[in-house]
């Protein structure tokens, strides 16, 4: 058996696969965009990118100009969507790459405008999240000007689109009203997008009038739960990554025995303290010292004491736990280990951070 890197994550993609199919089933849109921005939320984008192609994926999301143009490099020819941009980007090398741009406001038009080729974009509205996206006042000169550069063949508008807050029912719906309004104005303006789309996961599953043409499918792929009281399993998902490493060394200490810096963790008893090497330099959050779970030969303990840059320790009592056993951290819970969630709980933040903040050091490896 070929030995497992001495930090690990591993990637389903079996499990990223059946995640799209069971969204695909739940939402029943024309299109969906799988989205891979920040390395598919620590997943690997290239490899997320090719498992949603095979199932008949029609669309990739990114954040970066930079994010799409690493998909091309790497022969992915889905259509891309890439949306948040350095006010000084050089758009060229997207519009050769055939990457659609998101646009927000109107000079950031007439910059792709004005970049040789025939730029695809889609215009974005700010229905009540505040970020980017052309606020209300700003939407209808935004659209006409856009009219303007496409009726002359700078520009080709391919869609229109927007995101949920995830605010509550009612600021839902009052967004998806508001950008019904705003693709009436489109359309008064001469525009005719061929996709609109407005829904995240939260909102594909959660808000069936905020589906239109497309959604795009964010976290759910990676088989964790955009909700809080609903379960990956309650929603028919599978956890993609398992993250782990071999415990590096084991010793014996005695009762009332300091673990870690500060030494906010003591030993009550003679016992066996594991050292497994992930730390915050890892993505590991601190915040989430002493509670922390961690799973060791089918026992789950939490972490004792500081987690550190490069490690952290588990109290494993008189466990038979020895050097290069197994210690995994988050995975899929019909596993019988802790999940991403839980990590979440632990360092009061969402699972969405716990996957995407793992860092380099940490091998990725993959099974289909």
């Amino acid at each position: 058996m070929t030995p497992r890197p001495f930090r690990e994550a591993r990637i389903d993609l079996g499990a990223i696969a059946h995640n799209i199919g069971a969204l695909r089933a739940a939402t029943a849109t024309d299109y969906a965009m799988v989205v891979v921005k920040s390395r598919a939320y620590g997943h690997g984008a290239v490899e997320v990118a090719r498992t949603a192609e095979e199932t008949g994926v029609e669309w990739l999301g990114v954040a970066s100009i930079e994010e799409g143009l690493e998909l091309r490099e790497a022969d992915i020819r889905l259509p891309v969507l890439a949306w948040l941009h350095d006010p000084a980007a050089d758009f060229g090398p997207a519009v050769d790459a055939g990457i659609d741009l998101g646009v927000s406001y109107l000079d950031q038009l007439d910059r792709i405008a004005a970049t040789p080729g025939v730029a695809a974009v889609q215009l974005k509205i700010d229905t009540g999240l505040g970020r980017n996206g052309a606020s209300p006042t700003e939407w209808r000169e935004l659209v006409e000007a856009a009219a303007a550069h496409a009726r002359v063949g700078r520009i080709m508008v391919r869609g229109v689109w927007s995101h949920l807050a995830n605010a509550g029912e009612d600021a839902d719906l009052a967004q998806v009203a508001a950008f019904e309004q705003a693709v009436a104005v489109a359309r008064e303006a001469g525009l005719a997008p061929d996709i609109l789309h407005l829904a995240a996961t939260a909102g594909a599953i959660g808000v069936p009038s905020a589906r239109f043409d497309l959604v795009r499918l964010g976290i759910g792929v990676y088989g964790l739960s955009p909700f809080g009281p609903e379960s990956s399993a309650e929603l028919g998902l599978r956890p993609a990554m398992e993250l782990s490493a071999a415990v590096a060394s084991v010793k014996r200490v005695g009762a009332s025995s300091g673990v870690s810096y500060g030494h906010d963790y003591r030993t009550t008893r003679p016992t066996t303290l594991a050292l497994v090497p992930l730390g915050y330099g890892d993505g590991i959050p601190r915040h989430a010292s002493g509670r922390g779970p961690v799973s060791i030969n089918g026992v789950t303990y939490p972490v004792a004491g500081r987690i550190a840059m490069d490690q952290l320790v588990v109290d494993v009592g008189d466990a038979e736990v020895g050097v290069g056993d197994r210690a995994i951290l988050f995975g899929d819970p019909a596993d019988g280990v802790p999940t991403a969630t839980d990590w979440a709980e632990a360092a009061d933040t969402i699972d969405y951070e716990i996957v995407t903040r793992i860092g380099g050091r940490i091998e990725r490896t993959y099974r289909s």
